[in-house]
């Protein structure tokens, strides 16, 4: 039986749009850099940067993030100001830190509504970055790793003096 160019180029056409949906199909990350390039006008005097991917590639995504502070025992919660860079996936995070208290940066990245990925920052008390952590957990085997949502109480646990 002989096949149709027509038909043969549909068929090309279906493989290369799965190939593609299994390409995209990886799991997103989110990575933290400070110091921050000072030589870069976009970015000097910011805090970090936030670099997202999906699937190892810069991807842009919503960003979102909080300040989370241990203050005389008491929580203190302000947005950090985050602005988007030149190239997709990348931004600045403009923040100082207070004289007082423990803090934490959480940055969440977000699609569609959906939750990506995010990273939890924990402040030394000289007001530079300590600790990065993005919780994640394996999938398939650990063939990847999964970013997955951070509960307040593990903020809290941090600020509290434990670890993520």
């Amino acid at each position: 039986m002989l096949v149709s160019p027509l038909k043969r180029a549909l068929a090309v056409v279906v493989v290369s749009l799965i190939a593609a949906g299994v390409a995209i199909a990886g799991p997103p990350w989110i990575a933290i850099e400070s110091p921050v390039n000072p030589h870069d006008p976009a970015t000097r005097d910011a805090f970090m940067t936030v670099r997202t991917y999906h699937h190892g590639e810069l991807l842009a995504f919503d960003l979102s993030g909080t300040a989370e502070g241990l203050v005389n025992g008491q929580r203190r919660s302000t947005r950090l100001d985050i602005r988007r860079l030149a190239q997709p996936g990348t931004y600045a995070v403009r923040w100082q830190k207070p004289a007082q208290g423990s803090w934490v940066l959480v940055v969440s990245s977000m699609r569609d509504g959906q939750h990506m990925a995010t990273a939890v920052v924990t402040v030394d008390n000289s007001g530079r970055v300590a600790r990065v952590s993005v919780p994640s957990r394996p999938i398939e085997g650990g063939r990847w790793q999964v970013p997955r949502a951070v509960a307040a109480a593990e903020v809290n646990a941090i600020l509290r003096g434990q670890t993520l």
